[in-house]
């Protein structure tokens, strides 16, 4: 096949237990809050898009015209597994390492003498596409597919006019939220370590991840934001009290599944926007952590919101928006961060960005 599938989506969220595509834009909302009072009513039968990292900035929230769901993960079809060159090119570090390593020193002194406990900093990596012609952004969708060991891939647009082309793509291992009826389910991350080729250090790795107190610390605040927020809305939640190891290609992780039941009422959109932002991707307490990301950081757009979609039976599955890039097709900017706590030690929470920039740098062919 040498041209573009006619059922190429606009919108992917491709994930092991099942996905969802769809094509066509019937209408757009930059107020969540008003797209999920729509939705709550009845007026769509979906909303697919992405929520920004600062839910004061515009959502792009869409209303498909087409929606396909599968069983199981997303299988690209062969005109996107030609691995066509994407000739990316960096072109940009904002900041520089050596400035990343000032603002993470700054910031665990910061955690050491203020109310402050822990605030997530990150990075970005700006890159251009040196073609003749716009890449298109399901050329690395299906690239982080076939990259990812359980095929996980989102895509979704973020242009704010319909001539302003621009996308969201990655590949995050983390659930922020997945309704399907009374029942929820979300799996945050939070403490990590970079894999290693040899299979002996690897498994070294993973158990001195698991065995750290710094990073057991860091991965509570987030799962007792979860559990606190939920909580006045379930009729059970639980929890294991002890994270578990989940592994990408490139990472470790430490992860908590929090389930149980919901109250009637509650769309996962709703959901959504009553855990973002959590101190995987911001910090705590929330407010003071978001302060100064915002005045350190460039802005982050919606690296570290999230996308997903919202049927109107309130089902649902948002995925928090890391190991992804913001493109045009001709440009892109790429984010990682990490989690500080005052325990943290700066130059590795640096290496720790450039190991979590692998997931979107290799499906660029970097």
């Amino acid at each position: 096949m040498d041209s573009r599938p006619s059922t190429a989506p606009d919108f992917l969220l491709s994930r092991p237990h099942g996905s969802v595509r769809t094509q066509g834009c019937a209408g757009v909302y930059t107020d969540p809050y008003l797209a999920a009072e729509k939705l709550k009513s009845g007026e769509h039968t979906m909303l697919v898009g992405a929520l920004p990292f600062d839910l004061a900035n515009k959502c792009s929230l869409r209303v498909p015209e087409k929606i396909i769901r599968s069983a199981g993960p997303l299988e690209p079809p062969l005109y996107y597994r030609r691995n066509v060159p994407l000739h990316a090119k960096v072109t940009m570090m904002n900041p520089t390492k050596e400035i990343h390593l000032q603002r993470v020193r700054a910031a665990i002194e910061t955690i050491k003498n203020t109310r402050l406990d822990k605030v997530v900093l990150a990075r970005s990596v700006g890159l251009k596409f040196e073609t003749d012609s716009a890449i298109d952004p399901l050329e690395i969708a299906a690239r982080l597919i076939q990259l990812s060991p359980e095929k996980n891939a989102f895509l979704a647009e973020i242009g704010e006019a319909a001539d302003v082309q621009r996308w969201i793509v990655g590949s995050s291992p983390e659930v922020l939220i997945r309704k399907r009826g009374s029942k929820f389910f979300c799996y945050p991350l939070a403490g990590s370590a970079a894999r290693n080729a040899d299979q002996d250090i690897d498994q070294q790795i993973s158990m001195r991840l698991l065995q750290s107190q710094k990073n057991r610390d860091e991965h509570a605040f987030v799962v007792n934001h979860i559990a606190s927020t939920l909580a006045p809305v379930c009729t059970s939640l639980s929890y294991p009290r002890t994270p578990e190891l989940k592994k990408t290609a490139e990472m470790w992780h430490l992860a908590t599944p929090i389930s149980g039941e919901l109250q009637p009422g509650f769309s996962a959109l709703e959901l959504a926007l009553r855990l973002h932002p959590t101190p995987a991707i911001c910090g705590t307490p929330t407010e003071i952590a978001k302060d100064l990301i915002l005045q350190v950081e460039a802005d982050r757009s919606f690296y570290a919101g999230a996308v997903g979609w919202c049927d109107s039976a309130g089902d649902g599955e948002f995925m928090v928006a890391i190991r992804c890039a913001e493109t045009d097709g001709f440009q892109a900017r790429a984010w990682a961060g990490g989690g500080l706590v005052a325990s943290s030690q700066p130059v590795e929470e640096v290496a720790e960005t450039d190991a979590k920039l692998r997931t979107i740098m290799r499906a660029l062919g970097l």
